[in-house]
Protein backbone atom coordinates (compact mmCIF):
# COMPACT_ATOMS: atom_id res chain seq x y z
CA UNK A 1 0.00 0.00 0.00
CA UNK A 2 1.37 3.56 -0.97
CA UNK A 3 0.36 4.91 2.61
CA UNK A 4 3.20 2.92 4.38
CA UNK A 5 6.53 4.26 4.51
CA UNK A 6 9.22 2.02 2.96
CA UNK A 7 11.95 3.04 5.70
CA UNK A 8 13.00 5.75 8.30
CA UNK A 9 16.21 7.48 7.65
CA UNK A 10 18.41 9.65 9.93
CA UNK A 11 21.37 11.54 8.14
CA UNK A 12 23.91 14.04 9.85
CA UNK A 13 26.23 16.00 7.87
CA UNK A 14 29.07 18.66 9.53
CA UNK A 15 32.81 19.22 9.31
CA UNK A 16 33.44 15.42 9.57
CA UNK A 17 31.29 14.44 6.33
CA UNK A 18 28.25 13.23 5.70
CA UNK A 19 27.11 9.96 7.28
CA UNK A 20 23.58 8.08 7.79
CA UNK A 21 23.15 7.53 11.36
CA UNK A 22 20.33 5.09 11.35
CA UNK A 23 17.97 3.44 9.44
CA UNK A 24 14.85 1.32 9.91
CA UNK A 25 13.83 -1.30 9.18
CA UNK A 26 17.32 -2.16 8.57
CA UNK A 27 18.27 -5.64 6.11
CA UNK A 28 18.81 -9.04 8.55
CA UNK A 29 22.26 -10.60 8.09
CA UNK A 30 21.00 -12.87 5.03
CA UNK A 31 20.02 -10.10 3.38
CA UNK A 32 23.28 -7.94 3.67
CA UNK A 33 25.30 -7.12 0.75
CA UNK A 34 28.10 -9.21 0.77
CA UNK A 35 30.00 -6.18 -0.71
CA UNK A 36 29.40 -4.24 2.75
CA UNK A 37 31.55 -7.09 4.38
CA UNK A 38 34.06 -8.05 1.97
CA UNK A 39 37.70 -7.64 3.89
CA UNK A 40 40.62 -6.26 1.81
CA UNK A 41 43.36 -8.85 2.05
CA UNK A 42 45.48 -6.15 0.05
CA UNK A 43 45.66 -3.39 1.43
CA UNK A 44 46.38 -1.46 -1.53
CA UNK A 45 43.72 -3.52 -3.84
CA UNK A 46 40.79 -1.39 -5.03
CA UNK A 47 37.16 -2.29 -5.39
CA UNK A 48 35.35 -1.33 -8.38
CA UNK A 49 31.81 -0.22 -7.31
CA UNK A 50 29.30 -0.39 -10.07
CA UNK A 51 26.73 2.51 -10.65
CA UNK A 52 23.98 1.41 -8.05
CA UNK A 53 21.68 4.05 -8.92
CA UNK A 54 21.34 2.26 -13.07
CA UNK A 55 22.02 -1.41 -12.29
CA UNK A 56 19.49 -2.56 -9.67
CA UNK A 57 18.65 -5.54 -10.61
CA UNK A 58 15.36 -6.44 -8.39
CA UNK A 59 13.41 -2.91 -8.43
CA UNK A 60 10.81 -5.24 -6.04
CA UNK A 61 13.11 -5.55 -3.58
CA UNK A 62 14.76 -2.27 -3.77
CA UNK A 63 11.54 -1.00 -2.83
CA UNK A 64 10.56 -3.08 0.24
CA UNK A 65 14.17 -3.37 1.75
CA UNK A 66 16.16 -0.24 -0.14
CA UNK A 67 19.03 -2.53 -0.32
CA UNK A 68 19.67 -1.02 -3.53
CA UNK A 69 21.79 1.91 -2.38
CA UNK A 70 24.39 1.85 0.02
CA UNK A 71 24.84 4.02 3.04
CA UNK A 72 27.16 6.51 1.74
CA UNK A 73 25.69 6.77 -1.71
CA UNK A 74 22.07 7.69 0.67
CA UNK A 75 24.07 10.09 2.84
CA UNK A 76 25.46 12.58 -0.13
CA UNK A 77 21.86 12.34 -1.46
CA UNK A 78 19.87 13.61 1.54
CA UNK A 79 22.62 15.78 3.17
CA UNK A 80 21.82 19.13 0.90
CA UNK A 81 23.71 22.54 1.05
CA UNK A 82 23.10 24.73 4.17
CA UNK A 83 20.81 26.97 1.97
CA UNK A 84 18.05 24.54 1.45
CA UNK A 85 17.65 23.85 4.83
CA UNK A 86 14.14 24.33 6.60
CA UNK A 87 12.87 23.54 3.02
CA UNK A 88 10.87 20.69 1.60
CA UNK A 89 13.32 18.20 0.47
CA UNK A 90 11.90 15.70 -2.08
CA UNK A 91 13.90 12.83 -4.10
CA UNK A 92 12.91 10.30 -6.54
CA UNK A 93 15.03 7.29 -7.29
CA UNK A 94 14.10 4.61 -9.35
CA UNK A 95 10.77 2.95 -7.61
CA UNK A 96 10.86 5.09 -4.22
CA UNK A 97 10.36 8.66 -3.07
CA UNK A 98 12.26 10.16 -0.07
CA UNK A 99 10.94 12.94 1.31
CA UNK A 100 12.40 15.09 4.46
CA UNK A 101 12.56 18.44 5.92
CA UNK A 102 16.91 19.41 6.57
CA UNK A 103 17.24 21.43 9.83
CA UNK A 104 20.65 23.22 10.09
CA UNK A 105 21.84 23.74 13.55
CA UNK A 106 24.16 26.08 14.74
CA UNK A 107 27.31 25.70 16.78
CA UNK A 108 26.28 25.58 20.36
CA UNK A 109 29.92 26.28 21.95
CA UNK A 110 31.40 29.89 21.03
CA UNK A 111 35.02 28.50 20.67
CA UNK A 112 33.60 26.24 18.08
CA UNK A 113 34.55 27.54 14.35
CA UNK A 114 31.97 26.28 11.27
CA UNK A 115 30.41 23.70 13.71
CA UNK A 116 27.24 23.80 12.98
CA UNK A 117 25.21 20.51 11.74
CA UNK A 118 22.50 19.59 9.39
CA UNK A 119 20.42 16.47 9.92
CA UNK A 120 17.45 15.46 8.29
CA UNK A 121 14.34 12.87 9.23
CA UNK A 122 13.65 11.61 6.00
CA UNK A 123 10.97 9.02 4.46
CA UNK A 124 11.48 6.41 2.37
CA UNK A 125 7.38 6.06 0.36
CA UNK A 126 6.53 4.09 -2.77
CA UNK A 127 7.17 6.41 -6.14
CA UNK A 128 3.42 6.29 -6.61
CA UNK A 129 2.21 7.83 -3.14
CA UNK A 130 -0.11 10.71 -3.65
CA UNK A 131 0.96 13.99 -3.39
CA UNK A 132 -1.43 14.34 0.19
CA UNK A 133 0.70 11.34 1.41
CA UNK A 134 3.92 13.05 0.62
CA UNK A 135 2.81 16.25 1.72
CA UNK A 136 2.02 14.41 5.31
CA UNK A 137 5.18 12.60 5.55
CA UNK A 138 6.71 15.81 5.12
CA UNK A 139 4.93 17.44 7.56
CA UNK A 140 5.55 14.76 9.85
CA UNK A 141 9.51 15.36 9.10
CA UNK A 142 9.59 19.13 10.07
CA UNK A 143 7.75 18.03 13.44
CA UNK A 144 10.55 15.63 14.26
CA UNK A 145 13.27 18.14 13.18
CA UNK A 146 11.80 20.82 14.89
CA UNK A 147 11.71 18.44 18.13
CA UNK A 148 15.17 17.61 17.70
CA UNK A 149 16.46 21.08 17.57
CA UNK A 150 14.51 22.28 20.54
CA UNK A 151 16.08 19.42 22.59
CA UNK A 152 19.89 19.92 20.97
CA UNK A 153 19.25 23.76 21.99
CA UNK A 154 17.74 22.53 25.77
CA UNK A 155 20.28 20.08 26.81
CA UNK A 156 22.30 18.78 23.81
CA UNK A 157 20.31 15.72 23.32
CA UNK A 158 20.70 15.16 19.50
CA UNK A 159 24.75 15.66 19.94
CA UNK A 160 24.72 13.06 22.91
CA UNK A 161 22.58 10.76 20.44
CA UNK A 162 24.96 11.12 17.26
CA UNK A 163 27.83 10.08 19.14
CA UNK A 164 26.26 6.95 20.78
CA UNK A 165 25.39 6.34 16.98
CA UNK A 166 28.77 7.25 16.10
CA UNK A 167 30.42 5.04 18.51
CA UNK A 168 28.26 2.23 17.38
CA UNK A 169 29.33 2.22 13.81
CA UNK A 170 32.96 3.00 14.76
CA UNK A 171 32.94 0.18 17.01
CA UNK A 172 31.30 -2.69 14.66
CA UNK A 173 33.92 -1.56 11.96
CA UNK A 174 36.55 -1.85 14.06
CA UNK A 175 35.87 -5.35 15.18
CA UNK A 176 34.59 -5.98 11.28
CA UNK A 177 38.35 -5.64 10.18
CA UNK A 178 39.90 -7.66 12.88
CA UNK A 179 37.19 -11.02 12.85
CA UNK A 180 36.97 -12.80 9.55
CA UNK A 181 33.20 -12.66 9.34
CA UNK A 182 31.03 -9.43 10.06
CA UNK A 183 27.75 -10.47 10.47
CA UNK A 184 26.85 -7.79 12.66
CA UNK A 185 24.52 -5.44 12.42
CA UNK A 186 25.64 -1.54 13.01
CA UNK A 187 21.53 -0.66 13.05
CA UNK A 188 20.67 -3.58 15.60
CA UNK A 189 23.86 -2.49 18.22
CA UNK A 190 22.26 1.20 17.76
CA UNK A 191 19.23 0.27 18.40
CA UNK A 192 20.26 -1.24 21.36
CA UNK A 193 21.71 1.79 22.72
CA UNK A 194 19.93 4.64 21.36
CA UNK A 195 16.81 6.44 22.65
CA UNK A 196 16.25 7.86 19.41
CA UNK A 197 17.32 4.98 17.50
CA UNK A 198 13.99 3.63 19.54
CA UNK A 199 12.12 6.46 18.69
CA UNK A 200 12.66 6.38 15.15
CA UNK A 201 11.52 2.59 15.23
CA UNK A 202 8.36 3.23 17.39
CA UNK A 203 7.54 5.94 15.14
CA UNK A 204 8.03 3.82 12.06
CA UNK A 205 5.78 0.81 13.46
CA UNK A 206 3.19 3.16 14.02
CA UNK A 207 2.91 4.54 10.86
CA UNK A 208 2.74 1.05 9.01
CA UNK A 209 -0.24 -0.15 11.64
CA UNK A 210 -2.52 2.56 13.19
CA UNK A 211 -0.97 5.77 11.72
CA UNK A 212 -1.36 7.46 14.62
CA UNK A 213 1.83 8.93 17.03
CA UNK A 214 1.84 10.07 20.19
CA UNK A 215 5.68 9.80 21.27
CA UNK A 216 7.90 11.90 23.97
CA UNK A 217 11.07 12.84 22.32
CA UNK A 218 13.76 12.93 25.20
CA UNK A 219 10.79 12.52 27.24
CA UNK A 220 10.21 16.15 27.35
CA UNK A 221 9.11 17.43 23.73
CA UNK A 222 5.77 15.78 22.76
CA UNK A 223 4.83 14.99 18.96
CA UNK A 224 1.86 14.07 18.09
CA UNK A 225 0.56 13.37 14.41
CA UNK A 226 -2.11 11.80 12.36
CA UNK A 227 -1.79 10.00 9.00
CA UNK A 228 -5.84 10.22 8.07
CA UNK A 229 -5.33 8.13 4.84
CA UNK A 230 -4.39 5.55 7.31
CA UNK A 231 -6.17 6.65 10.33
CA UNK A 232 -9.69 6.46 9.09
CA UNK A 233 -9.30 3.13 7.38
CA UNK A 234 -9.96 1.37 10.79
CA UNK A 235 -13.13 2.62 10.30
CA UNK A 236 -13.72 2.03 6.51
CA UNK A 237 -11.28 -0.70 4.92
CA UNK A 238 -10.25 0.29 2.11
CA UNK A 239 -11.58 4.19 1.27
CA UNK A 240 -8.64 6.63 1.31
CA UNK A 241 -9.78 9.70 3.26
CA UNK A 242 -7.30 12.70 2.05
CA UNK A 243 -7.06 16.19 4.07
CA UNK A 244 -8.71 17.85 1.18
CA UNK A 245 -11.74 15.41 1.68
CA UNK A 246 -11.70 16.39 5.71
CA UNK A 247 -11.31 20.19 4.62
CA UNK A 248 -14.78 20.50 2.32
CA UNK A 249 -16.32 18.79 4.74
CA UNK A 250 -15.57 21.59 7.08
CA UNK A 251 -16.16 23.88 4.73
CA UNK A 252 -19.71 22.55 4.10
CA UNK A 253 -20.25 22.30 7.91
CA UNK A 254 -23.19 24.07 9.50
CA UNK A 255 -24.17 25.01 12.98
CA UNK A 256 -27.46 22.78 12.39
CA UNK A 257 -25.36 19.94 11.77
CA UNK A 258 -24.35 17.08 15.15
CA UNK A 259 -21.34 15.42 15.40
CA UNK A 260 -21.11 11.19 16.10
CA UNK A 261 -17.60 10.14 18.27
CA UNK A 262 -16.49 6.97 16.61
CA UNK A 263 -15.10 5.85 20.08
CA UNK A 264 -16.60 5.99 23.29
CA UNK A 265 -16.82 9.21 25.18
CA UNK A 266 -14.85 8.27 28.24
CA UNK A 267 -12.55 6.00 26.45
CA UNK A 268 -11.77 9.38 24.47
CA UNK A 269 -11.40 11.24 27.80
CA UNK A 270 -8.96 8.89 29.52
CA UNK A 271 -6.67 8.79 25.75
CA UNK A 272 -6.42 12.68 26.02
CA UNK A 273 -3.06 13.98 26.66
CA UNK A 274 -2.08 15.74 30.21
CA UNK A 275 -1.47 19.05 28.31
CA UNK A 276 -5.10 18.44 26.75
CA UNK A 277 -7.88 21.96 25.77
CA UNK A 278 -9.80 22.16 28.18
CA UNK A 279 -12.48 23.49 25.50
CA UNK A 280 -11.89 19.96 23.80
CA UNK A 281 -12.56 18.41 27.51
CA UNK A 282 -16.14 20.33 27.80
CA UNK A 283 -17.17 19.20 24.47
CA UNK A 284 -16.85 15.11 25.04
CA UNK A 285 -18.21 15.76 28.42
CA UNK A 286 -21.20 17.27 27.01
CA UNK A 287 -21.39 15.33 23.65
CA UNK A 288 -24.75 13.65 22.32
CA UNK A 289 -25.74 13.01 18.66
CA UNK A 290 -29.17 14.31 19.80
CA UNK A 291 -27.46 17.70 19.76
CA UNK A 292 -26.53 19.96 16.78
CA UNK A 293 -23.18 21.68 17.10
CA UNK A 294 -25.15 24.99 18.10
CA UNK A 295 -26.94 23.21 21.01
CA UNK A 296 -23.01 22.20 21.93
CA UNK A 297 -21.64 25.25 22.13
CA UNK A 298 -24.15 26.34 24.37
CA UNK A 299 -23.71 23.02 27.08
CA UNK A 300 -20.13 23.70 26.63
CA UNK A 301 -19.91 27.50 27.22
CA UNK A 302 -18.23 27.57 24.53
CA UNK A 303 -17.87 29.44 20.82
CA UNK A 304 -19.49 28.11 17.75
CA UNK A 305 -16.18 28.91 16.19
CA UNK A 306 -14.64 26.64 19.29
CA UNK A 307 -16.77 24.22 18.36
CA UNK A 308 -16.36 24.22 14.76
CA UNK A 309 -11.99 24.12 15.26
CA UNK A 310 -12.91 21.07 17.70
CA UNK A 311 -15.26 19.21 15.27
CA UNK A 312 -12.56 19.44 13.27
CA UNK A 313 -9.84 17.97 14.76
CA UNK A 314 -11.49 14.94 15.88
CA UNK A 315 -12.82 14.53 11.96
CA UNK A 316 -8.93 14.53 11.15
CA UNK A 317 -8.03 12.28 14.05
CA UNK A 318 -11.15 9.82 12.94
CA UNK A 319 -12.44 9.94 16.28
CA UNK A 320 -15.61 11.42 15.22
CA UNK A 321 -17.85 12.18 11.78
CA UNK A 322 -20.76 14.63 10.88
CA UNK A 323 -23.95 13.91 11.09
CA UNK A 324 -27.81 15.56 11.62
CA UNK A 325 -28.70 15.24 14.83
CA UNK A 326 -30.91 12.03 15.74
CA UNK A 327 -34.72 12.85 14.96
CA UNK A 328 -38.05 11.03 14.06
CA UNK A 329 -37.97 12.65 10.87
CA UNK A 330 -34.20 11.85 9.85
CA UNK A 331 -34.77 9.55 7.10
CA UNK A 332 -31.81 6.47 5.93
CA UNK A 333 -31.15 3.97 3.53
CA UNK A 334 -28.24 1.98 2.67
CA UNK A 335 -24.94 3.47 2.09
CA UNK A 336 -23.65 3.08 -1.71
CA UNK A 337 -20.58 1.21 -0.20
CA UNK A 338 -21.62 -0.86 2.44
CA UNK A 339 -20.05 -4.10 3.17
CA UNK A 340 -20.60 -6.41 5.12
CA UNK A 341 -17.84 -8.55 6.35
CA UNK A 342 -17.87 -11.64 8.88
CA UNK A 343 -16.22 -9.68 11.42
CA UNK A 344 -18.86 -6.86 11.32
CA UNK A 345 -21.90 -9.46 11.60
CA UNK A 346 -19.93 -10.94 14.65
CA UNK A 347 -19.50 -7.24 16.07
CA UNK A 348 -23.15 -6.60 15.66
CA UNK A 349 -24.35 -9.80 17.27
CA UNK A 350 -22.27 -9.08 19.96
CA UNK A 351 -23.65 -5.60 20.60
CA UNK A 352 -27.03 -6.90 19.94
CA UNK A 353 -27.54 -10.07 21.17
CA UNK A 354 -30.52 -12.05 19.08
CA UNK A 355 -30.42 -9.67 16.09
CA UNK A 356 -28.65 -10.01 12.84
CA UNK A 357 -27.43 -7.18 10.82
CA UNK A 358 -28.76 -8.55 7.39
CA UNK A 359 -32.33 -8.37 8.56
CA UNK A 360 -31.78 -4.95 10.08
CA UNK A 361 -29.86 -3.89 6.97
CA UNK A 362 -32.41 -4.93 4.45
CA UNK A 363 -35.31 -2.80 6.38
CA UNK A 364 -33.12 0.16 5.16
CA UNK A 365 -33.34 -1.03 1.63
CA UNK A 366 -35.29 1.87 0.67
CA UNK A 367 -35.62 5.05 2.35
CA UNK A 368 -36.98 4.80 5.70
CA UNK A 369 -37.55 7.42 8.46
CA UNK A 370 -37.10 6.82 12.06
CA UNK A 371 -41.10 7.56 13.04
CA UNK A 372 -41.38 4.83 11.12
CA UNK A 373 -39.60 2.37 12.71
CA UNK A 374 -41.16 4.00 16.17
CA UNK A 375 -44.03 1.86 17.35
CA UNK A 376 -46.32 3.64 19.78
CA UNK A 377 -46.71 0.91 21.73
CA UNK A 378 -43.31 -0.07 22.12
CA UNK A 379 -41.45 -0.10 25.24
CA UNK A 380 -38.83 2.89 26.16
CA UNK A 381 -36.11 0.29 26.60
CA UNK A 382 -37.11 -0.93 22.67
CA UNK A 383 -37.26 2.74 21.27
CA UNK A 384 -33.73 3.79 22.76
CA UNK A 385 -32.09 0.27 21.42
CA UNK A 386 -33.41 1.45 18.06
CA UNK A 387 -31.28 4.51 18.47
CA UNK A 388 -28.61 2.53 19.48
CA UNK A 389 -29.03 0.24 16.48
CA UNK A 390 -28.99 3.13 14.17
CA UNK A 391 -26.12 5.35 15.96
CA UNK A 392 -23.82 1.71 15.59
CA UNK A 393 -24.56 1.44 12.19
CA UNK A 394 -23.80 4.84 11.33
CA UNK A 395 -20.32 4.63 13.10
CA UNK A 396 -19.54 1.60 10.33
CA UNK A 397 -21.35 3.67 7.40
CA UNK A 398 -24.06 1.44 6.88
CA UNK A 399 -26.31 4.44 6.53
CA UNK A 400 -26.44 7.46 4.57
CA UNK A 401 -28.81 9.87 6.11
CA UNK A 402 -31.45 11.47 2.89
CA UNK A 403 -32.73 15.26 2.94
CA UNK A 404 -35.50 16.47 1.06
CA UNK A 405 -34.72 19.63 -1.52
CA UNK A 406 -37.33 21.30 -3.22
CA UNK A 407 -37.12 22.88 -6.79
CA UNK A 408 -39.76 25.55 -7.69
CA UNK A 409 -41.61 25.24 -11.11
CA UNK A 410 -43.20 28.20 -12.18
CA UNK A 411 -46.56 27.77 -14.26
CA UNK A 412 -49.87 29.30 -14.76
CA UNK A 413 -52.22 26.08 -14.27
CA UNK A 414 -49.87 24.07 -12.31
CA UNK A 415 -48.18 20.88 -14.06
CA UNK A 416 -51.07 20.50 -16.24
CA UNK A 417 -49.60 24.09 -18.18
CA UNK A 418 -46.26 21.56 -18.90
CA UNK A 419 -48.97 18.60 -20.31
CA UNK A 420 -50.37 21.01 -22.68
CA UNK A 421 -47.08 22.45 -24.10
CA UNK A 422 -46.36 18.72 -24.97
CA UNK A 423 -49.63 18.10 -26.54
CA UNK A 424 -49.34 21.57 -28.46
CA UNK A 425 -45.57 22.34 -29.36
CA UNK A 426 -44.36 18.96 -29.50
CA UNK A 427 -41.94 17.74 -27.14
CA UNK A 428 -40.18 19.70 -24.02
CA UNK A 429 -37.75 19.37 -21.30
CA UNK A 430 -38.76 15.96 -19.75
CA UNK A 431 -38.73 17.16 -15.85
CA UNK A 432 -39.53 14.27 -14.07
CA UNK A 433 -41.46 15.23 -10.73
CA UNK A 434 -38.82 12.91 -8.42
CA UNK A 435 -35.80 13.98 -10.53
CA UNK A 436 -32.64 14.21 -9.22
CA UNK A 437 -31.13 18.07 -8.26
CA UNK A 438 -28.37 17.74 -11.09
CA UNK A 439 -31.66 18.11 -13.39
CA UNK A 440 -33.23 20.81 -11.97
CA UNK A 441 -30.11 23.33 -11.57
CA UNK A 442 -29.70 22.30 -15.09
CA UNK A 443 -33.01 23.48 -15.75
CA UNK A 444 -33.88 27.08 -17.55
CA UNK A 445 -36.68 27.70 -15.10
CA UNK A 446 -36.61 30.01 -12.14
CA UNK A 447 -39.15 31.93 -10.17
CA UNK A 448 -39.19 34.46 -12.61
CA UNK A 449 -39.27 33.16 -15.88
CA UNK A 450 -42.77 32.00 -17.55
CA UNK A 451 -43.11 29.46 -20.24
CA UNK A 452 -44.75 31.55 -22.93
CA UNK A 453 -45.87 28.56 -24.73
CA UNK A 454 -47.87 28.03 -21.70
CA UNK A 455 -49.90 31.05 -21.73
CA UNK A 456 -52.80 31.47 -23.96
CA UNK A 457 -52.25 33.96 -26.66
CA UNK A 458 -54.76 36.67 -25.25
CA UNK A 459 -52.50 36.24 -22.25
CA UNK A 460 -49.20 36.86 -23.60
CA UNK A 461 -47.32 38.39 -20.86
CA UNK A 462 -44.37 38.52 -18.85
CA UNK A 463 -45.25 37.77 -15.08
CA UNK A 464 -43.67 39.51 -12.11
CA UNK A 465 -43.12 37.69 -9.30
CA UNK A 466 -46.26 38.52 -7.86
CA UNK A 467 -48.37 37.65 -10.66
CA UNK A 468 -47.26 34.39 -10.76
CA UNK A 469 -49.13 33.56 -7.70
CA UNK A 470 -52.70 34.91 -8.92
CA UNK A 471 -54.29 31.42 -9.38
CA UNK A 472 -53.66 31.10 -5.20
CA UNK A 473 -55.02 34.18 -4.15
CA UNK A 474 -58.22 32.58 -2.66
CA UNK A 475 -60.02 31.02 0.42
CA UNK A 476 -58.27 27.77 -0.98
CA UNK A 477 -54.99 28.99 0.31
CA UNK A 478 -54.36 31.45 3.04
CA UNK A 479 -52.24 34.65 2.56
CA UNK A 480 -49.80 33.60 4.87
CA UNK A 481 -49.10 30.53 2.97
CA UNK A 482 -48.86 32.29 -0.18
CA UNK A 483 -46.78 35.15 1.39
CA UNK A 484 -44.25 32.54 3.08
CA UNK A 485 -43.83 30.67 -0.51
CA UNK A 486 -43.17 33.79 -1.95
CA UNK A 487 -40.39 34.77 0.43
CA UNK A 488 -39.06 31.35 0.11
CA UNK A 489 -38.83 31.45 -3.39
CA UNK A 490 -36.83 34.96 -3.75
CA UNK A 491 -34.49 33.70 -1.11
CA UNK A 492 -33.81 31.51 -3.85
CA UNK A 493 -34.53 28.48 -0.97
CA UNK A 494 -36.38 26.58 -3.39
CA UNK A 495 -33.42 25.98 -6.40
CA UNK A 496 -32.87 22.44 -5.23
CA UNK A 497 -29.84 23.44 -3.51
CA UNK A 498 -30.99 23.91 0.04
CA UNK A 499 -32.32 20.68 1.71
CA UNK A 500 -35.84 21.19 4.19
CA UNK A 501 -33.40 21.47 7.79
CA UNK A 502 -31.05 23.92 6.46
CA UNK A 503 -34.14 26.44 5.48
CA UNK A 504 -35.97 25.52 8.71
CA UNK A 505 -32.27 26.86 10.34
CA UNK A 506 -32.03 29.28 8.57
CA UNK A 507 -35.11 30.85 8.62
CA UNK A 508 -36.62 29.49 11.72
CA UNK A 509 -39.05 28.30 9.94
CA UNK A 510 -41.00 24.67 11.67
CA UNK A 511 -41.28 21.46 9.54
CA UNK A 512 -44.91 21.59 9.89
CA UNK A 513 -44.67 24.27 7.86
CA UNK A 514 -42.66 23.78 5.26
CA UNK A 515 -44.47 20.06 5.24
CA UNK A 516 -47.90 22.21 4.52
CA UNK A 517 -46.22 24.64 1.92
CA UNK A 518 -45.51 21.67 0.09
CA UNK A 519 -48.37 19.51 -0.35
CA UNK A 520 -50.73 22.75 -0.91
CA UNK A 521 -48.48 23.98 -3.74
CA UNK A 522 -47.32 20.57 -5.13
CA UNK A 523 -48.13 21.60 -8.43
CA UNK A 524 -45.40 24.22 -8.38
CA UNK A 525 -42.89 22.67 -5.60
CA UNK A 526 -41.07 19.20 -6.86
CA UNK A 527 -39.03 17.30 -3.96
CA UNK A 528 -36.43 14.60 -4.46
CA UNK A 529 -34.37 12.87 -1.64
CA UNK A 530 -30.42 13.20 -2.11
CA UNK A 531 -27.01 13.27 0.95
CA UNK A 532 -26.07 16.23 2.20
CA UNK A 533 -22.71 17.98 0.98
CA UNK A 534 -20.58 17.88 4.22
CA UNK A 535 -21.47 14.03 4.98
CA UNK A 536 -21.70 12.65 1.44
CA UNK A 537 -17.89 13.07 1.56
CA UNK A 538 -17.03 10.04 3.41
CA UNK A 539 -18.83 7.93 1.00
CA UNK A 540 -16.24 6.83 -1.43
CA UNK A 541 -19.44 6.41 -4.28
CA UNK A 542 -21.39 9.89 -2.86
CA UNK A 543 -24.36 10.99 -5.71
CA UNK A 544 -23.41 13.78 -8.02
CA UNK A 545 -25.61 17.40 -7.61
Amino acid sequence: MEINPLSVILVKSDSKGDRILFRYPYATNHQRDARQCQKKKNPYSMIIAEDTLQSIAYPNQFSENLTGLPDDVLSTLFAVKPELCELKFELKVNEVRFVGHPTLLPSRGLKEVNSSMLFNVVFALQAQASHAVVKCYYDLSKRLGIALRHEEKRCGYLSDEIKIMVSAHDEVAARSEEESDCYESTYETILQKSFLAKDLKSIFNSLSTSGIINIMIDKWIQVSFCLPQKVHQSHKEGFVVDPEIIDRCLDNLRPYHGLLLLAEPMDLLESLPTDHSPALYRLIQMYSPLKSLQTLAADSDLTLSQIFQLTGHLVYWAKATIIYPLCENNVYVVSPDAVLTSRMLEAFSEQFPGMCLLQVISEFSLPTSISQKLNPLNQPQQQSQLVKIIIWLLKNHFLLQLHTYVQYMPTVHGRASVNNQDASNGPSNDIPSNGSVGVMESSTWSFTETSKASVDSEKDINLDKTDELYLYQSDDYPSDDVILLERLCRMGYFKGGHHLEEIMYLENIRRSQLLQILDKFRDVLITCENEDPAMALFYSQPASR
